[in-house]
């Protein structure tokens, strides 16, 4: 079984490497305590507002070249597309290195920046935070690490405990909310049993049992015994799995039934993507399985505008340096000097993205409009669509 941080999956094109840029965004932030919210500078909102965009190139690293191009090929088409609102983008490269994140953070709030997009990595965003703090410039980091959330860094990136949170609520709706969770005894399985701990106390449904089990092969193993007894004993209707395709997915969705823990008596859902890659839907034990994605329609439409603007697809990272743009540009349309201002940026009706809308937390976290797909025959249907408000269903 592949290591969730080696990035070692083979997938070729612009996807290869997602998933291990996922689980890099996760890298441990040093600790930054929760606190005020910070303000933000006063800007102009008549006038063009410079605005720094972070992106992990400025290296060898192909991935990384990979990754900071479409981020910032994604930004850049969505200040080609603002209206009403006038945006100055200056591209800093960070190198996916902490410390120089550090130092370019610094040169862009000398250079004028009013607001901070990026960077991609948890560690880096802490170090960004920090940096430009005395400032009052607020960070908007493509990281999802709730780690690195807090005082004057928000979160674009995609967390689990949005994810869980949609799909607990979406199973109590259902009846199926007596919840057991499956985890990997690792890092990012710590993170995401803490995600759906959270998770629960939003929802009305019940974490009614959590196991773990050691991230291998053999570990899953020898934990199928123990997990199946407690899904059992627990009374669990709901089995949330954190594994991905990449990682135990595919020996879990293989043992589990084997194991009395059967599709027809448990209702299976997944904390991550299981249309990525698309060969994971041809799993025989994840039919019938729930999972969430960002709206359909609106992520293919913005595929596509971006093929036909750069000639290649984007990377799945991509769209949120999309995102982070059209969130500063719907403030700068709505005026005032305190535009950028942290009160400003968590407001309530949130933004609209080029896969959904989503909105920023007080805390740091993101919520976002996520859809609810079911696995059938191979196949993807919706079968929950994705919210194109907050103040519909989802949230």
């Amino acid at each position: 079984m592949r290591n969730l941080l080696s990035g070692n999956y083979g997938w070729s094109g612009p996807r290869r490497g997602f998933l291990a840029a996922a689980a890099a965004m996760l890298l441990v932030a040093c600790d930054m305590p929760a606190g005020p919210l910070a303000g933000g500078p006063s800007v102009d909102s008549r006038r063009p507002v410079t605005v720094a965009l972070l992106v992990p190139g400025g290296t060898n690293d192909e991935g990384r070249q990979v990754l900071a191009q479409s981020l910032e090929n994604a930004a850049r088409l969505a200040v080609a597309d603002l209206q009403g609102a006038q945006i100055e983008l200056r591209v800093y490269q960070t190198g996916g290195n902490a410390d120089r994140a550090a130092q370019v953070a610094t040169q862009a709030v000398n250079d004028g920046a009013g607001i901070i997009i990026g960077p991609l990595f948890a560690d880096s965003a802490t170090a960004v935070g920090r940096a430009v703090a005395g400032s009052g410039v607020n960070v908007l980091s493509f990281s999802n690490n709730p780690a690195a959330a807090g005082q004057n860094v928000f979160l674009l990136g995609p967390t689990f405990e949005n994810t869980a949170t949609r799909l607990m609520s979406y199973a109590a709706a259902q009846g199926k909310g007596r919840v057991m969770l499956i985890s990997e005894q690792n890092q990012s399985g710590q993170v995401a049993e803490a995600a759906v701990r959270a998770a629960a106390a939003r929802s009305g449904a019940s974490l009614v049992a959590t196991q773990s089990y050691a991230f291998s092969q053999q570990g899953v193993v020898d934990a199928l015994p123990r997990i199946a007894s407690a899904a059992r004993s627990s009374g669990a209707q709901t089995v949330l799995m954190t594994a991905g395709s990449e990682g135990a997915l595919p020996i879990l969705a293989e043992l589990l039934p084997q194991n009395g823990l059967s599709r027809e008596n448990f209702q299976y859902m997944g904390l991550t993507r299981w249309d990525i890659p698309p060969a994971t839907l041809q799993l025989r034990g994840i039919q019938g399985g729930w999972f969430t994605l960002p709206d359909p329609a609106l992520s293919s439409r913005f595929e596509a505008r971006y093929a036909a603007a750069y000639g290649a697809a984007p990377h799945p990272v991509a769209s949120l340096g999309y995102d982070g743009i059209a969130a500063v540009g719907a403030l700068l349309r709505q005026g005032g000097t305190d535009a950028l201002s942290a009160a400003r940026l968590t407001q309530g009706q949130g933004f609209v993205g080029v896969s959904g809308v989503f909105r920023l937390r007080s805390d740091g976290m993101n919520e976002r409009g996520l859809a609810i797909a079911e696995v059938r025959d191979g196949d993807t249907v919706i079968i929950s669509p994705a919210p194109r408000s907050f103040g519909g269903g989802g949230f």
